[in-house]
């Protein structure tokens, strides 16, 4: 039965599963937000890893126009940068909507690289902290000294519906049951590698605090 479940998803889903971003993003990056919109809404529960990036739905105004910023330079679309940055800001919207929960796992290793300028930077960990007294909201930071016990890219599950991926040159949706059962014993896997609340804070400050460093004086 599950193998039949499985290839039952597949046929329906085979065209839609492999997108190129270039189509994907052909009426604009803010059509493609929109769409993470609709997605987002009908979700109750969000579970989101990502190893080096902030998430969308964690992100400030800032951060989000230099991602929006590098990705339709890199990939191409239409510019419409503003209008995508708005958007990609209305999703957070979803975070104060009753009946959703979230479990988002973020890497060590995206609280480090500067998206921005360091202002940019220091504005989205002060963002983050805050976040984590978000009641519906489990923020976990894997430690980089973690053991490695799951090979893992970015990768978002929508309840038990479907998972997102995204590589540099196109989004996955996975819609397979063996598939998402396999995406979400690699999340519980990092999930326990996770820090969280007060060990998750320390993390998100240490690289605050290295943002931070006072100008020298004069000598």
């Amino acid at each position: 039965m599950a193998v039949l479940d499985d290839l039952v998803a597949s046929l329906r889903n085979l065209r839609a599963m492999y997108l190129e971003w270039q189509r994907t993003l052909a009426a604009g990056h803010a059509h493609r937000q929109r769409q993470s919109i609709k997605v987002e809404g009908e979700t109750r529960l969000i579970r989101w890893y990502d190893p080096d990036t902030m998430p969308g739905l964690l992100q400030t105004e800032g951060y989000a126009r230099a991602i929006l910023r590098v990705c339709i330079s890199m990939i191409g679309g239409r510019d419409d940068l503003d209008e995508a940055v708005a958007v990609r800001m209305a999703r957070r919207g979803v975070l104060q909507r009753a009946g959703h929960r979230f479990h988002i796992l973020v890497g060590e290793a995206a609280l480090y690289p500067t998206v921005g300028d360091n202002a940019v930077m220091v504005a989205q960990l002060e963002h983050l902290l805050g976040e984590l007294e978000r009641p519906n909201l489990r923020l976990g930071v894997i430690p980089l000294d973690t053991d490695y016990r799951a090979p893992a890219t970015n990768f978002v599950i929508y309840d038990r519906a479907q998972v997102l991926t995204e590589t540099v040159s196109a989004e996955l949706t996975i819609t397979r049951p063996s598939e998402i059962a396999l995406h979400e014993k690699t999340f519980a896997v990092l999930a326990d590698q996770a820090a969280y609340n007060d060990a998750a804070r320390a993390l998100i400050r240490g690289a605050l605090e290295r943002r931070k460093i006072p100008p020298r004086g004069n000598l």
